[in-house]
């Protein structure tokens, strides 16, 4: 269910059993969904084997909540699901600073998703493009003569269209079924479509249909978030010209991005860090995401670059805009298997695919700030180090209370901060 307050006050400051039961009493979580939230092995043999093949057993991550989300005027919590430090209280960190501007905002597509029939052999390209178009309106109706709940609900084929391409192999006709999935995610659907028609085009077109499966650059399924940051909360003590300052720093280490493919791909990684966090703890197709999400900017723009947009308006403020395809969907798949898909799923309190999409989407924006922030000031390594530390002293073998000395420690100091370094700090304080 939806939380009246994103902002969580001292909430990093409450244990994981304390920063749990708060979640839980505000989205309302059953006793199920908590159990299922503590259990470390919260998937059990039986449901596991349900999803994949040749099951051996379970590999769990953290979850974590990012608080401050506000999204078209809706409060959210979020659950990020993923290993690397400083991810989510970066998230955190940049949703807050946008509070003064109304948060983020969304102007999502309807959930188009594309299906493509790869035709061979055809003879008459011409011919073969003018029957499909002549007898549309029955392929249409015998696409959406499937049994289906997402038929029922309005969704189902919506438009069917033609492109030849020329490849090493010869032309081909690839035939485009647009699907409107609703709540789903749709590939099961649209591949569904796309074998049922196949053998009607074989027929319309005197071709030979090899391919038939859906497309992951949905781009017609686009998902559109921006928010605004003034000057002065961009700034960590609120002065103005600081936060003018971060600003122009933020903008140089974008427009790298727009220009260096090499960084670009660091930078949408960021991006990434935020939105396939959400789509794991989620239960979404993260790959078919991640897919389409890099696809689209070379679609886009001809070229790879940013995912991301940034940019100053003329009062001085960072606009930062993420135009990207976003399958996701909140029936069926691991959403309804996983029982902690579940649990995240009513965390959110999202009713559509749509305001999924938005929420993920803004969580890559925020968790791209975040990184462009921390490059264009201190280095993305400070804050990224104080979070790492523990984990490189348990790496060193540190144990119980020297695991919170030697980090602490190693932050303490000047100089690199290497493995061997610990190592060096732990054999020192064990001597001591």
């Amino acid at each position: 269910m939806p939380v009246d307050n994103s902002r969580l006050k001292g909430f990093y400051k409450l244990s994981v059993e304390q920063r749990r039961q708060r979640i839980a009493e505000l989205a309302n979580l059953s006793e199920d969904q908590i159990a299922a939230l503590a259990q470390n092995g919260e998937l059990d043999d039986s449901s596991a084997d349900r999803m994949i093949e040749n099951v051996i057993g379970t590999m769990s991550l953290p979850v974590g909540i990012a608080t401050n989300f506000i999204i078209d005027n809706k409060h959210y919590v979020v659950p990020f699901c993923l290993e690397e430090s400083s991810v989510v209280a970066a998230a955190s960190n940049m949703a807050k600073r946008c509070h003064a501007t109304g948060g983020f905002t969304s102007n999502n597509d309807q959930p188009m998703m594309i299906a493509q029939i790869q035709l061979l052999d055809v003879k008459d390209h011409e011919k073969a493009v003018a029957e499909i178009e002549q007898n549309k309106e029955q392929l249409m109706e015998l696409a959406n003569s499937l049994p289906s709940t997402m038929i029922r609900l309005g969704g189902g084929c919506k438009e069917i269209s033609t492109r030849w391409i020329q490849t090493l192999s010869g032309p081909m006709l690839v035939v485009h079924i647009h699907v409107d999935c609703r709540d789903a995610m749709g590939a099961n659907a649209v591949n569904t479509m796309a074998e049922l028609l196949s053998p009607e085009l074989e027929n319309i077109t005197n071709g030979r249909a090899l391919l038939r499966i859906l497309s992951n650059l949905a781009t017609e399924r686009l998902a559109r978030v921006t928010a605004t940051f003034t000057p002065e909360e961009m700034s960590n003590s609120g002065d103005r010209n600081e936060g003018l300052s971060i600003i122009e720093g933020i903008l140089q280490a974008h427009h790298f991005a727009m220009a260096d493919p090499y960084r670009a791909a660091t930078h949408n990684k960021g991006v990434m860090n935020g939105i396939s966090a959400v789509a794991v703890a989620c239960g979404q197709d993260w790959r078919a995401i991640e897919a389409g999400c890099h696809a689209y900017v070379t679609y886009s723009q001809g070229k790879y670059g940013s995912i991301t947009h940034w940019e100053k308006d003329s009062a001085g403020n960072l606009v930062g805009t993420i135009e990207t395809p976003m399958a996701v969907g909140i029936v069926g798949g691991a959403s309804k298997v996983h029982p902690v898909a579940k649990a995240n799923l009513d965390i959110l309190g999202v009713d559509s695919a749509q305001e999924l999409a938005s929420v993920m989407a803004a969580a890559g924006l925020a968790q791209n700030l975040g990184a462009l922030r921390a490059l264009a000031t201190s280095g993305i390594q400070k804050g990224h180090m104080r979070l790492h530390a523990k984990n490189m002293a348990v790496s060193a073998g540190a144990v119980g209370n020297e695991i919170e000395k030697v980090a602490q420690l190693l932050i303490s100091e000047d100089g690199p901060k290497t493995q061997t370094r610990v190592a060096e700090i732990l054999e020192k304080l064990r001597k001591n």
